[in-house]
């Protein structure tokens, strides 16, 4: 019994310090980074889409916000994402016998430089992407659309963050 009330306070000690090294979010960032910006991300796609460009650039600063407990400032951030949207496509995936689109695609692809004034070797400059498939007796507009964007933003800001900050 006895060791096992060692063995016990032990488990519990090294559990608690180990925490320390750790953050929940699973961010790998430096103690001396306090600040981020997300400079606008302009939409350069073949395809113009109004608003998309105003709503990816909120949905990667809200992204960070909500995942990190850095400063959201203008000018002079620590970390600096800016970038434009690259590719705007629809394109259908399946077709019926009448050759009509079965199911369309809508993808949506970034560019994004990032730049770590408290440690240049993580800077980067990559393209993410992702798409969002619905029917093709559907039009892109009103609730697919907003669905489309919410789950095509979601994965693209995650995968930002991930490459920027996780590491992964």
């Amino acid at each position: 019994m006895k060791y096992i009330k060692h063995i016990l306070i032990l488990l519990v000690t090294v559990s608690v310090f180990s925490c320390g090294f750790y953050s929940l979010s699973g961010t790998n960032i430096q103690d001396n980074v306090k600040s981020f910006q997300v400079n606008y991300f302009q939409n350069n796609a073949a395809q113009v889409e109004p608003g998309i460009d105003r709503d990816f650039t909120i949905a990667l600063q809200d992204l960070i916000v909500n995942q990190t407990n850095l400063e959201l400032v203008n000018s002079n951030a620590d970390l600096v994402y800016e970038g434009e949207i690259t590719e705007y496509r629809i394109s259908p995936t399946t077709a019926t016998a009448d050759n009509t689109a079965a199911q369309n695609r809508l993808t949506i692809g970034v560019r994004v430089r990032f730049y770590n004034k408290k440690a240049e070797d993580d800077d980067f400059e990559k393209t993410f992407s992702f798409f969002y498939d619905y029917s093709g007796t559907s039009l892109l507009s009103g609730s697919v659309k907003e669905t489309a964007f919410e789950e095509i933003f979601e994965r693209i800001t995650q995968d930002i963050f991930n490459a920027s900050l996780a590491k992964w």
